[in-house]
């Protein structure tokens, strides 16, 4: 939080590291529709960071929205930067160039607040090298005035302990209208001064009770290593700390200008949130429970932004994204009315992935009418009927069936289904019936469609309990019992002679899911952890070529007995009602009461529905944020109906 004018580009100097880097396309900025904006003419600055690779952080929806927020408003500059891959991280290093924005190249350490999204915990060593690499101290208690506010958002913030000690404040939530009352805060504090130094600024940040400031709050803990409480340690700070919620999408119509990047990306197309929030129940599922509740975009609302970023991009896919796009009350509409009015240009329609309850041919064919047909992906996420109640996931495998047996009858050729691995009381049996039912779908394809070339991949990944939902209080399977029992399940596909090669397998091994789990669900402590993990080289653990299992139990071993705890304590050991969670202090909305009781459902087998379509089920949400929940339809049709002519 320099009080420098000006903040000097360091273009120069990396300039001539990039002819001896992969892909250096990544680090030179300037891409359509970013902005750059005078540093003088602006009081408060933001450098927004998604911790990956340029390749996953530019699509980001987050940071992007943030990006565009930020800078419409007068006086205030956001920048973008993201993790640089380790050829440049050593260079850098040698060369003794800082982390940098990719606008305009200027110092990280120079803005005001350098905020990071995490969608995954696995982005943590990443933060701790653009830190150290940007010159700001890696401990909050050691940063000056002069230092950047590091400030934690997205899903991975609604347990932002692990990485309380590294971080200023935390914010849970939709960010929109948080990022710009936490502007006016430091403008103000700014513009007197600076009273009070560093701790001042965070003291209002708190006050707000929306932002999470970990340094007020005292961990105690029981000698047993669980949490006795969290406390606040100085007045006016709030014992706990709300999210933030937006409740008109139609009011934040961003991105407007969506980023078009220079470098090949992992999602090239334009994408349009067409809700947000989800109340289908999945037990294992965070993010749709920590987004509750549903609010939807209207259907004017969205023609408008597809209008709108399809000009300002020149792309020729839009994707319609949410956690369940097909749930959107008015999806065969919006469908229907975006491909009437995109046919002549060639436009392709997306949906990320599709229920099987909500797949219908007319959607499914309104989405290629104008872009190719591509494969279909469906998440059963459990093999059997009784883990799907377990998970609450309803869907019978007579339900799957005759979904694809309608896409295989409509002239698709590839499924994909997606399943969980290691979900509370599964037995090796639920997940050999995942063979079960790719052969009931190769069979029943190959009988529809009359041919044999017919193709269903299983994509299997392992599950991890997650905070503030029913199954943070569950154990999570061990490495080793994941991998035995997936290794079942390949020998049971591949045996089968008559269907075996029609049969895509792929999956994670259990070794990723475990550090995962410690980082989701630990608390303070494990901070010393990530930190070895990060000295002794650990970098992009997301990545399956950077990621060392081996590297994480080490470090732990060597840091966690001092403290009384060990991997398995964070990861395969079932939490009872009366234990204090690390989030516990952290309001995602949900009731506690509510969480254990649908745990509790879970255990005994008992499907809840859709409270969208039924009576409420007091999970919290709603009187907490003083609303009912938003089911649609408008009765609107997608304006204006003519078709574009070029």
């Amino acid at each position: 939080m320099t009080d420098q004018s000006t903040a000097e580009s360091v273009f120069p100097q990396l300039e001539a590291l990039l002819p001896h880097v992969q892909k250096p396309i990544q680090y030179v900025g300037g891409e359509l529709n970013s902005t750059v904006k005078p540093w003088e003419s602006c009081d408060v600055r933001w450098a927004l960071m998604y911790p990956d690779a340029y390749e996953v952080g530019l699509p980001n929806q987050g940071v992007m929205i943030l990006y565009e927020v930020l800078n419409e408003r007068e006086g205030v500059l956001a920048e973008r930067t993201y993790s640089v891959w380790p050829d440049l991280e050593e260079l850098m290093r040698e060369h003794r160039v800082p982390q940098f924005t990719v606008d305009s190249h200027r110092p990280v350490g120079a803005f005001d607040v350098f905020g990071l999204s995490f969608s995954t915990e696995l982005g943590y060593t990443n933060m701790l090298t653009a830190l150290d690499l940007a010159g700001i101290p890696l401990n909050a208690a050691d940063r000056t005035v002069d230092d950047p506010i590091v400030l934690a958002g997205g899903h991975a913030a609604f347990n932002p302990e692990p990485i309380a000690e590294f971080i200023d404040c935390a914010v849970v939530g939709d960010g929109e209208q948080a990022v710009l009352e936490i502007t006016d805060i430091i403008r103000a504090w700014k513009a007197e001064g600076r009273p009070g130094g560093r701790e001042e600024v965070l003291f209002r940040l708190a006050r707000t009770g929306g932002v999470y400031v970990p340094a007020f709050y005292d961990v105690e803990y029981l000698p047993d290593g669980r949490i006795a409480r969290v406390v606040p340690n100085r007045s006016g700070v709030p014992w706990r700390v709300s999210k933030h919620t937006v409740m008109d999408l139609d009011e934040w119509p961003y991105p407007k200008q969506p980023l078009v990047p220079l470098a090949e990306t992992v999602h090239e197309r334009m994408s349009v949130e067409i809700f947000r929030g989800c109340t289908r129940g999945c037990r294992f599922c965070q993010a749709g429970m920590i987004t509750r509740p549903v609010r939807e975009r209207s259907i004017t609302g969205i023609g408008e932004m597809v209008d709108k970023g399809l000009k300002a991009t020149g792309f020729e896919e839009v994707g319609l994204l949410s956690l369940s796009s097909a749930d959107h009350s008015e999806i065969g509409d919006v469908a229907k009315g975006l491909a009437d009015r995109y046919e002549e240009d060639k436009i392709g329609l997306s949906l990320p992935s599709t229920r099987v309850d909500a797949f219908n041919v007319d959607l499914a064919n309104e989405l290629t009418r104008n872009g190719r047909r591509s494969g279909l992906t469906f998440a059963p996420e459990g093999g059997s009927e009784r883990m799907r109640k377990v998970i609450n996931k309803m869907v019978s495998e007579e339900d799957l069936i005759r979904t694809v047996a309608t896409a295989y009858g409509n002239g698709w050729r590839q499924v994909k289904l997606y399943f969980m691995c290691g979900l509370p009381t599964e037995t090796d049996e639920d997940v050999l019936q995942i063979a079960d039912m790719a052969t009931n779908v190769i069979a029943k394809g190959r009988q529809v469609s009359g041919s044999q070339d017919i193709r269903c991949t299983v994509s299997i990944g392992g599950f991890v309990p997650k905070p503030h939902t029913p199954f943070q209080w569950a154990p999570q399977l061990s490495a080793e019992q994941t991998d035995a029992r997936l290794e079942k399940l390949r020998d049971k596909i591949r045996g089968d002679k008559k269907y075996g090669r029609s049969i895509g397998f792929r999956y994670h091994d259990g070794k990723p899911g475990i550090v995962e789990g410690l980082l989701s669900r630990g608390d303070r402590r494990i901070g010393s952890v990530i930190r070895a993990v990060y000295e002794d080289g650990g970098r992009f653990d997301g990545w399956r070529e950077y990621f060392s299992y081996d590297r994480w139990m080490a470090c732990a071993e060597k840091t966690l007995p001092a403290q009384g705890v060990d991997v398995d304590w964070y990861t395969t050991r079932e939490r009872t009602y009366e234990e204090v969670l690390p989030w516990d202090h952290l309001d995602s909305g949900l009731d506690k009461e509510w969480l254990w009781e649908d745990w509790q459902d879970a255990l005994d087998e008992t499907e809840v529905e859709d409270c969208r379509w039924t009576p409420c089920f007091d999970c919290g949400v709603c009187p907490q944020l003083d609303l009912d929940i938003q089911i649609g339809p408008t009765g609107k049709k997608l304006l204006p109906l003519t078709v574009v002519n070029k």
